[in-house]
């Protein structure tokens, strides 16, 4: 019964309509006490502040697997329950995944296609180079 005068989003609850506002006015009421980041939205917040405590509150039930986002959760929970179609044939990696498999292949081949502009840095990891070129810009990591 709740519908946004700006968008099609419609909600059951006013006060979930109340939130949804804030993405239209660009509004972030909700600020972390730890550093810079605010958002529009409480439950963003909350999964923010993970990243500095490092609590991983996602656990899987089937192996030691843990992280701080449920996303991430539900896509590690395929790896037991899905056929792995993306199998290796040097090892016997196997995965779910294809940009995962890309990435495994490259312990193979020695490749490092993520490559640093600034000095000679290069790995097999996208995530790794983001991390290094922190170093050069004076960012501070999460």
């Amino acid at each position: 019964p709740y519908k946004c005068d700006l968008c099609d989003y419609a909600s059951t609850r006013k006060s979930t309509l109340n939130s949804h506002k804030l993405i239209h006015t660009c509004e972030k009421p909700y600020k972390c006490d730890m550093c810079d980041y605010a958002t529009a939205l409480t439950q963003n917040l909350e999964s923010h502040k993970l990243v500095h405590t490092g609590e991983k509150h996602y656990k899987c039930d089937r192996c030691d697997y843990a992280t701080r986002f449920k996303h991430n959760l539900n896509t590690h929970k395929l790896i037991h329950t899905v056929e792995k179609a993306y199998k290796c044939d040097t090892c016997d990696y196997a995965t779910t995944r294809k940009q995962s498999f890309k990435s495994h292949k490259l312990i193979h081949t020695g490749e490092k296609p993520y490559k640093c502009d600034t000095c000679d840095y290069a790995t097999t990891l996208k995530q790794s180079l983001i991390s290094h070129k922190m170093i050069h810009t004076g960012e501070k990591p999460y």
